[in-house]
């Protein structure tokens, strides 16, 4: 495993983070495909076996189970100060907002459940999940800046928002001495790269550390043609994502396997090869043991820059699809909220990192 620095941070991270939205009770959530405990501690300790201490989750994620799953495996197989551990929350519900509970109130509250599922005092990073436009973005910034000081979070990360908005919030953050975002988690990966338009050279000029979700498409990326998986199968929110360009995001994905072909490597460690020439650590996925050891086989493989130029040639202009193509104000009023805690989480038109 390689390690990198997190943007303009002291965090030290490895070149692959892994996912955790496919652990937590399958019947406390919104997904019938992730993994009990049992599963999910057998792959995280595969992945420490394998180098990676950078691991994240969100306090959405099977209402806070992927959470509790995650720290106790910590806490069984690693030290705490030898591991990163980002998690992430959700704007506030329309019931908080109706009960006059302030953007710094909301924060405070959902830190405090975050810590209680992964047993822990503090995290490393912790992600503002997407922008919510029915809160004044000083009282994000100024809440978010308040546990840091707090010692509840080491560092801030941002999820979901267009470079417009982050440098807002950073140019904010520098005004009024808070924590700045060092992190930002967008939807990146080989069939998808949207974020080459503006986000990708912000983060260079800036030293923001991208680390992206979909790092595989929701595992289309690693499959050659007819392969399947249950998550392929099942996941509705990726299928609304990739489905409508699968025609031409095919082009490419016959190049991965073309290319795996020729290293004799697998077509995840093609995908995420490139992409580690653009990222800083890929939020990678895991269900499966395999999963987490062709990610980590992927941070030694070296793409010449002509089988770069071949992978990305065939690509053309997507539309936003998923939680960016709701993220207007307009649309923030008129979807559903998924909602964290002891809440029910409502409605299926935002999804997740």
């Amino acid at each position: 495993m390689k390690y990198t620095k997190l943007g303009n941070s002291d965090l030290n991270v490895s070149r692959i983070c892994m996912g955790c939205m496919g652990f937590g009770d399958p019947n406390n959530g919104q997904h019938s495909w992730t993994l009990d405990e049992e599963h999910s501690r057998e792959i995280i300790k595969r992945g420490l076996e394998l180098g990676v201490n950078f691991f994240d989750t969100a306090v959405g994620y099977q209402s806070g189970t992927s959470e509790q799953y995650l720290g106790h495996a910590i806490r069984d197989f690693a030290k705490r100060d030898e591991v990163v551990i980002a998690t992430k929350f959700l704007p506030r519900t329309q019931e908080e907002i109706g009960a006059g509970i302030s953007g710094q109130q909301h924060i405070q509250n959902m830190i405090d459940t975050s810590l209680r599922n992964l047993g822990t005092d503090y995290v490393d990073l912790y992600i503002y999940h997407m922008w919510d436009y029915e809160t004044p973005l000083y009282d994000i910034m100024d809440g978010l800046n308040r546990i840091v000081k707090a010692g509840k979070a080491r560092c801030i990360g941002i999820s979901n928002c267009f470079a417009y908005q982050l440098v807002k919030a950073n140019a904010l953050a520098e005004k009024e001495g808070f924590a700045k975002f060092i992190s930002i988690q967008g939807h990146y990966n080989l069939i998808f790269r949207e974020e080459e338009r503006e986000m990708a050279k912000l983060c260079a000029e800036d030293n923001i550390a991208m680390t992206p979700y979909s790092a595989l498409a929701g595992g289309r990326l690693s499959k050659h043609p007819g392969e399947t998986s249950k998550r392929l199968e099942e996941d509705s929110y990726a299928k609304l994502k990739y489905d409508a360009a699968a025609k031409q995001d095919q082009f490419i994905i016959d190049r991965v396997a073309e290319l795996a072909e020729t290293h004799g490597v697998s077509m995840t460690e093609i995908s995420l090869a490139w992409l580690l020439t653009k990222v800083t650590a890929p939020v990678v996925g895991a269900t499966k043991k395999q999963h987490i050891e062709g990610a980590a086989k992927a941070v030694e493989l070296t793409l010449t820059n002509e089988e770069i130029t071949y992978l990305e040639e065939p690509y053309v202009p997507h539309k936003l699809v998923g939680v960016m193509a709701q993220n207007t104000p307009q649309a923030a009023k008129e979807r559903h909220v998924w909602s964290t805690g002891n809440q029910e989480i409502q409605g299926g038109t935002f999804s997740r990192s």
